[in-house]
């Protein structure tokens, strides 16, 4: 248990829920209540071991806190998971009360020792060891196979080392899925253009032999896509939409739409991850608190390029 003031609440709740539940109890020294609960509270955290956070914030003293999460009576406790408040409860309520609202959020052991491990393999990705990244990210999804985020890095690793037939098997259970998430897809298609210049003889063709060939016949879909598949494999994505747009200009549903779901694909693959709060970057944190120290904001020049490449799709399909 931690005591939260302006001073170190960003680093200390709001930072620290990105990984680990963290639960604000809103307190008063004259609150009769606020006594009985707070060693409840205490106890809790021990018993969880590290399963949430506790702090403890002075509503007294730190009145700009208790008024941005609306504290209206104490004590007040509010649960923030990934920078966010998700829940909370008012009064002193008994351990076993207390007990049920933990459980209904807090993640299971399980699940904590996966994301462990799954905070473990970026650091080894990070570091450069790819391999072992790949064994911890296993073992997190073995642990738990519901997380989407650990099962999507292990297959993305795993593409990006050219294990295809292991990425095959791990993203096979997402692709049977309806709906079907996006990202996954995108996965897919990237497998397949792996597994095309794996096997087809088109893959050892020079840039020059295919232009020639579609110099032939600008309708020759089939050599276009292979063209962009072997873009696509050597991360030429620019290029490879470039020439998926050609396919999607003269003929928008040629072969099931392959083009234009490649071309998304495309765009979802290089679209960089959302940060898991972005209220600070307009002066705010995730609990609604102003800061100072305020920047301004760029334009990140992958964000325009995506950007621009949708404007292009949405020209050729209208």
């Amino acid at each position: 248990m931690i005591d939260v003031t302006m001073e170190n609440f960003e680093a200390d709740v709001i930072g620290a829920s990105q990984t680990t539940p963290v639960l604000v109890d809103f307190w008063a020294d004259w609150c009769a209540p606020c006594k009985s609960l707070g060693p409840v509270l205490e106890n809790l955290e021990a018993d969880y071991q590290g399963r949430f956070k506790l702090v403890k914030i002075n509503a007294d003293t730190e009145q700009q806190l208790a008024s941005a999460f609306g504290v209206k009576s104490l004590p007040t406790c509010i649960l923030l998971m990934g920078g966010r408040p998700v829940d909370g409860f008012m009064g002193a309520l008994p351990e076993g009360k207390v007990r049920e609202f933990l459980d209904k959020h807090l993640p299971s052991d399980n699940e904590v020792a996966a994301q462990a491990d799954a905070q473990e393999a970026q650091q080894l990705i990070n570091a450069g060891d790819a391999q072992a990244a790949i064994a911890k990210l296993q073992e997190a999804l073995s642990l738990n196979t519901a997380d989407d985020e650990t099962r999507y890095n292990l297959v993305k690793l795993l593409i990006s080392m050219g294990e295809l037939e292991e990425a095959q098997a791990a993203l096979a259970p997402k692709l049977s899925e309806i709906p079907l998430q996006l990202r996954f897809d995108a996965l897919n298609y990237w497998l397949q253009a792996l597994q095309f210049v794996s096997t087809d003889e088109r893959a050892a063709w020079t840039l020059e032999q295919f232009d020639a060939a579609i110099a032939q016949n600008k309708r020759d879909f089939d050599t276009r896509l292979a063209k962009a598949r072997v873009l696509i494999a050597a991360e030429l994505f620019e290029t490879a939409m470039e020439e998926l747009l050609e396919i999607i200009m003269r003929d928008k549903t040629w072969n099931s739409d392959v083009a234009r779901k490649t071309y998304v694909s495309i765009l979802e693959l290089m679209t960089p991850p959302k940060p898991k709060t972005d209220d600070a970057a307009f002066g705010k944190s995730a609990g609604g608190i102003e800061l100072t120290g305020k920047t301004a904001v760029q334009e990140d020049p992958v964000l325009e390029m995506i950007s621009r490449y949708r404007r292009k799709l949405s020209m050729a399909l209208n």
